[in-house]
């Protein structure tokens, strides 16, 4: 399919040192897209050199989390366009995404009208795989929203989403996850003991003062509501316990095994390792605000 005419979609991207990543995604996204916007939080390597060459408008906004970031861009940037495509640098957008993409604001007017926003399967990849099984796909992610229906959840301060007020729809094609700093497994590894922190104080923030979700956590809802639902219950299971379960429950019954060498790595380390991780930075945080007791010296 040719694309002589861009679609009314404006992409905002998240960058920090992403010259490993950044090239793919801005090529998946550029000549058929309005316009492209990163939001850099300081990159010292080729980031902006690469965001030069595909004509991308590169934003500086120092970083706090990624909530803040993303509200940050919807709200500040200067957007043409009334729907906006949130990315990563390690997303690209399949061609098969994108034709439908192109299909749908050349030729379904109608369709556009009656959605506020849209989710997008995630094909993630991990050091050349892809990871098709354990409940790892399809994975709904909504990327894809009118900018003056979204916002994001800044008590998030990992694992967090967007929230659009209105109907929601469902693409057909993938997009794809894969982080080519990942094929140093200790970066994976550093990455995700700063999400460890990141998690297990959300989840503390949660237990302790009572903060809501952004939208009402129900099974049957839209895939956000049902991830909501099910964080629900795993903050209510015990620590060092629920890491377990989850592991088994995914690799096993979930036949995450399928995914051969590089899939039981992914697995273990994101399925159980990372989740005991956080129980224990979250075991330190109970254990730090424990009221204490003085004996007194008679």
């Amino acid at each position: 399919m040719t694309h002589a005419k861009p679609i009314p979609i404006t992409v905002i991207i998240l960058t920090f040192n992403e010259e490993k990543n950044l090239s793919d995604c801005l090529a998946s996204v550029a000549g058929w897209t309005h316009s492209i916007f990163l939001v850099d939080s300081g990159s010292t390597d080729r980031t902006l050199e690469i965001a030069r060459q595909f004509e991308a408008q590169a934003e500086f906004h120092p970083f706090e989390t990624h909530a803040r970031q993303w509200n940050w861009g919807i709200t500040s940037l200067p957007i043409e366009t009334d729907w906006i495509l949130c990315l990563d640098s390690d997303h690209r957008i399949m061609p098969e995404l994108r034709d439908e993409l192109c299909e749908l604001f050349h030729n379904q007017p109608e369709t556009l009208r009656q959605h506020d926003g849209f989710y997008i399967k995630r094909r993630q990849v991990f050091r050349g795989k892809w990871i098709r099984h354990g409940g790892y796909y399809p994975k709904y992610l909504l990327k894809l929203f009118r900018r003056d229906k979204v916002r994001s959840d800044e008590q998030e301060l990992l694992d967090f989403r967007f929230y659009v007020d209105g109907p929601t729809g469902k693409l057909k094609h993938d997009l794809i996850e894969d982080n080519l700093n990942e094929a140093d497994i200790g970066f994976w590894i550093t990455k995700h003991n700063r999400f460890a922190t990141l998690q297990s104080q959300e989840e503390w923030n949660r237990q302790t003062t009572m903060n809501t979700w952004s939208a009402p956590p129900r099974f049957f809802g839209t895939p956000d509501q049902r991830v909501l639902w099910l964080k629900s219950k795993w903050y209510r299971m015990p620590l060092y316990v629920r890491p377990f379960l989850y592991f088994t429950f995914r690799y096993f019954f979930q036949l995450g095994f399928l995914d051969g060498k590089q899939g039981f790595i992914f697995h273990f380390l994101q399925g159980f390792w990372y989740r005991l991780l956080v129980d224990i930075k979250l075991d330190e945080l109970r254990e730090k605000h424990k009221p204490r007791t003085f004996i007194q010296e008679k």
